[in-house]
């Protein structure tokens, strides 16, 4: 079914992720449209798009991941580019959102800069943004323009129903922010949860100081939203495991992996840890102990009900 009012559609990517793009362009029928982004010798970044995109719908594919101001500043320009080319509607598909942590003043005096980027991504001309998994899932109303927000817990979920099929599970929130997210991975298993109550004593270090449910003798699965120096999620393992857990599992929807990540999840006691590709994995961080899992169908669906003018929603809600 062809959207009558935008006609057709390209898919479109900066160099965040260019193998995720192509994965949802080829699910959805297109090559990838395009482009050429680089940088200026003084490190301007360049763009030039290389087709026509006169009164189509353009979707963008690019996580605003590490190198995170290039690539967010790719995004930028990009949609700059398509809005000064005509094109119908420009969708910015974020499938990791870069400065989402900073979703509120957490002391005096600090920004608030997952607004900023939501302006910034107004500004630029974009006129709807498709994510998935926000850090926090209230920065959907820092837009005032269409936002669909969709869940990788379900692809989780999925892997890990056929790896427990007759465990005793206990899905653990490493903190009190993953409470929600927690229950909503054990619906599915009607599996009990646990919590781990910590202390952070300074930024991306943490420590742990209690676990809240009966986790002795018990598979635990750790559920985040995303790893990124992996203090956190290993540290609670860890401390799962000295207190009688009989193994640890791990998931997460985004995997930063920054600093010290790879070699404190080689050293911890988790077996496996699952992500989802919304940020790529370079080839050294690649280790036997990291499954991940693609999200290019979900994204692919979402674009295409978009595009048709279908129902998104059925994507929102853990199915």
């Amino acid at each position: 079914m062809r959207n009558t009012l935008f006609g057709d559609f390209k898919i479109f990517t900066g160099n965040a992720h260019p193998a995720l793009a192509a994965e949802i362009a080829n699910l959805m029928g297109k090559p990838l449209g395009r482009a050429e982004v680089g940088t200026f010798s003084d490190g301007e970044i360049s763009v030039s798009i290389q087709e026509v995109v006169r009164g189509l719908d353009i979707y963008i594919v690019q996580s605003t991941s590490e190198p995170v101001n290039r690539n967010l500043m790719e995004l930028l320009i990009l949609i700059d580019a398509m809005k000064r080319a005509s094109a119908g509607r420009v969708n910015a598909v974020i499938p990791y959102y870069g400065y989402a942590r900073q979703d509120r003043k957490a002391k005096a005096r600090d920004p608030i800069t997952a607004k900023l980027v939501a302006n910034l991504l107004a500004a630029a001309g974009a006129d709807r943004v498709v994510t998935m998994d926000l850090h926090a899932a209230q920065i959907q109303g820092y837009f005032d323009i269409p936002v669909d927000h969709l869940l990788g817990m379900p692809i989780l979920v999925s892997h890990f129903k056929k790896k427990f099929t007759d465990t005793d599970l206990v899905v653990v929130s490493p903190d009190h922010g993953s409470v929600t997210r927690a229950r909503n991975v054990a619906q599915p298993f009607n599996a009990p949860i646990a919590i781990i109550d910590k202390r952070r004593q300074k930024a991306n270090e943490s420590e742990v100081m209690n676990i809240i449910g009966e986790i002795t003798g018990k598979t635990c699965l750790l559920v985040d939203d995303m790893i990124d120096t992996a203090g956190t999620i290993t540290n609670a393992a860890n401390a799962l495991m000295e207190r009688g857990a009989e193994r640890v599992f791990a998931c997460a929807t985004h995997g930063v992996l920054s600093g010290p990540a790879i070699e404190r999840i080689e050293a911890s006691a988790i077996q496996e840890m699952v992500l989802l590709n919304t940020v790529p994995l370079p080839e050294e961080k690649q280790i036997s102990k990291i499954k991940t899992l693609s999200v290019a169908p979900l994204f692919a669906e979402a674009m295409m009900s978009i595009h048709t003018n279908g129902s998104v929603s059925k994507l929102f809600v853990n199915r």
